[in-house]
């Protein structure tokens, strides 16, 4: 679970970020859990943006695919979902304490 000041931190940092996925009409399924649990051990942080075709809550989406990719869920704006997770391979955010 992360602290407030951690996940701070890591918005900081998503802020730069471009969206690695989009969750379009078809929504969250076993395909696109999968890709993202690929690619976020190597990126440790990433943003998925959630498309206008899309008629569920960004943040129940969120929340789904922290949970089903076992992920931290960073934050939901608006459209966009960033989830976090420690890369046991390429560790490379320290988190503050």
């Amino acid at each position: 679970m992360l602290t407030g000041k951690q996940k701070r931190y890591l918005r900081s940092l998503a802020h730069h970020l471009d969206s690695v996925f989009q969750v379009g009409k078809g929504g969250v399924n076993d395909h696109l859990v999968r890709h993202i649990e690929e690619a976020i051990e190597k990126r440790e942080l990433m943003k998925i943006s959630v498309l206008n075709n899309n008629i569920e809550d960004p943040k129940e989406i969120g929340a789904a695919l922290a949970e089903q990719s076992g992920s931290e869920l960073v934050q939901v704006i608006g459209k966009t979902i960033v989830l976090y997770k420690e890369s046991r391979d390429n560790k490379t955010i320290e988190l503050p304490r």
